[in-house]
């Protein structure tokens, strides 16, 4: 066979791949954005009855293939949000619940239509503030602050790790508070006889190192969305710096943004 043969035959073979490669990849984008669609759903009470509809009806609903629709459910069951059960279907087993960015709140207050928040202290004293504490506390770096960690959980289910940094002396008061049932938001703006202000937040996805996996009863090295939070009073003062690592399966971040150029 002559050479220009075998390389059009050749460019022939390539493109038959190409192309069957082409289209397990659309397959996989049309199940993710399925997948998307369907969570959002399930998130938002769209299924009341707990059980999604048939395979059949999804397909025609959304206009995708039978082969899209189980792959986007596959994708759900392993986020945990859906099981099958033989001679029922597919239903919901998973729940998140949700949290506002909008709003400057406790965890208890943010989830008081939930269920009951509460915190297993792990550990509380005076240490040393690292140089990045202190500056953003505006304190002396080395000068103690109140650390704080506590696991959170809503309806006995661990739902966050809190590593929380307090000056020392509004801290001091708080040592013989109610720490296991009250929001640390609530109980400063006792202590200072104000209100909270406004703070900075971050948010990112971070993998779950050992002993965060464990206290949170996840596996390690799973996602989980870690909420930084500089809390300032109303006077303006930085009064409570914290890390808080979420269960990623178990809650969802939203808020209500306004364009403004």
């Amino acid at each position: 066979m002559p050479a220009t043969d075998r390389i059009r035959d050749h460019a022939g073979l390539g493109a038959t791949t190409v192309a069957a490669r082409a289209r397990r990849r659309l397959r996989a984008d049309q199940a993710r954005q399925l997948a998307d669609l369907l969570r959002h759903q399930i998130l938002t009470g769209g299924f009341e009855s707990g059980t999604l509809p048939h395979e059949t009806t999804l397909a025609a609903d959304y206009r995708a293939s039978r082969n899209t629709v189980r792959q986007a459910l596959d994708l759900l069951r392993a986020e945990g949000l859906v099981d099958r059960l033989p001679g029922v279907g597919t239903v919901v087993v998973g729940r998140k619940y949700p949290h506002g960015l909008d709003r400057l709140m406790g965890l208890a207050e943010t989830l008081r239509e939930h269920g009951t928040v509460t915190n297993e202290v792990r550990t509380m004293g005076p240490a040393p503030a690292p140089h990045p504490v202190a500056r953003r506390l505006q304190v002396t770096p080395g000068a103690d602050v109140l650390y704080i960690e506590r696991l959170r959980r809503l309806n006995g289910l661990p739902l966050s790790l809190d590593l929380t940094y307090i000056p020392l002396d509004l801290g001091t008061a708080l040592l013989g508070a109610d720490l296991e049932n009250t929001d640390v938001f609530r109980l400063l703006e006792t202590i200072t006889g104000q209100g909270l202000g406004h703070a900075e937040i971050t948010l990112e996805a971070v993998n779950a190192d050992t002993h965060s996996a464990a206290v949170l009863e996840a596996p390690r090295g799973a996602a989980v969305l870690m909420l930084e939070r500089l809390t300032h009073l109303a006077d303006g003062r930085p009064v409570d710096l914290e890390f808080i690592r979420f269960r990623g399966d178990r809650i969802t971040m939203s808020g209500l943004l306004h364009r403004s150029l």
